[in-house]
């Protein structure tokens, strides 16, 4: 059972890690996009197709509020953090229970 556990710890680990850089990289696109930095650099267009399709799926969805504000990056980072303490801790719990 043992292998099973150091199993998930390592699922829970990298997951966590994974989590933590996409949420970085969400919050260098909303730097970016208020410095407004030159869409044809190469770093600047990764960020970007990186995080657009999960942005772009939440402002569908989302209503336009005044102003013109995406909150979309927020509902990201809101998310991230869910996922963290909810299925990362439970994954570890899990691991150590089977231990």
């Amino acid at each position: 059972m043992f292998v099973v556990a150091n199993l998930l710890m390592g699922i829970a680990n990298v997951l966590s890690m994974l989590l933590t850089f996409y949420m970085w990289i969400v919050i260098a696109r909303v730097v970016i996009s208020w410095v407004n930095a030159d869409p044809y650099n190469p770093i600047v267009r990764a960020i970007i197709s990186v995080t657009e399709p999960v942005l772009y799926r939440i402002r569908r969805s989302l209503p336009v509020f005044g102003g013109g504000m995406d909150f979309s990056p927020i509902i990201v980072w809101a998310a991230i953090l869910f996922l963290q303490t909810f299925l990362v801790r439970s994954l570890a719990d899990l691991a150590v229970r089977l231990q």
